[in-house]
């Protein structure tokens, strides 16, 4: 693979290049290895994150099934938050519950602190405002209902401790970008918070 193909900077010039479409795009990520993808994502700022999620309003619909069909599946991310890098990187750990629904939870440097930010994910069908934001919404107003996969920590709701800074009353809207790679963009109640977060997802799963 030449050096180009898994430049970081040549993966952000597509971002900001209106001629190149959303399947360029996942074209370039799914070319990539696991380290390539994750490379070309971190390397993204907020300007670049706010152009791929608008990008991905032309990509194939996302569904619950990109996240996890069966036991927990880690999509590693980065958010647009204008903080310290170490504090931008954290993980969203799905797996299938009932329903059609996910159960998930954060994962990070801050998670002793702030907690584990557990939501619960579904399609976002037949509400068109929100469709119009992404397939899926993961959504901080409920938290899991049900048996969490084990080793999971426990169930906490976002209206207690520090959570409520971060995850009370927020949503994530997705869509997809390639085979492994979505974009989310955060909503507080139903107000955009112009805040963007990237993911990718373990290879194989």
């Amino acid at each position: 693979m030449s050096e180009i193909a898994v430049s970081p900077q040549a993966f952000l010039t597509m971002l900001h290049d209106g001629g190149v479409s959303i399947e360029a795009i996942a074209a370039h990520l799914d070319a990539l290895d696991h380290q390539g993808r994750l490379d070309a994502l971190f390397a993204m700022r907020r300007a670049d994150q706010r152009a791929l999620y608008e990008k991905a309003a032309a990509a194939p619909p996302i569904d619950v099934s990109f996240f996890s069909t069966t036991g927990p599946v880690t999509h590693h991310g980065k958010n647009s938050l204008p903080v310290p890098t170490v504090f931008r990187r954290f993980a969203k750990v799905f797996a299938a519950a009932d329903g059609g629904r996910l159960f998930g939870f954060n994962e990070g440097v801050l998670r002793p602190y702030i907690g584990p930010g557990y939501f619960v994910a579904y399609s976002t069908a037949g509400k068109p405002e929100w469709q119009a934001r992404g397939g899926v919404v993961v959504d901080y107003f409920q938290v899991p209902d049900g048996p969490v996969p084990a080793g999971w920590p426990g169930v906490v709701p976002n209206s207690k401790g520090l959570q409520v800074l971060v995850y009370h009353h927020t949503r994530d809207f997705m869509r997809r970008v390639s085979a492994q790679v979505s974009i989310g963009a955060a909503y507080k109640e139903e107000r955009a918070m112009g805040q963007f977060f990237v993911l990718c997802k373990e290879p194989g799963r």
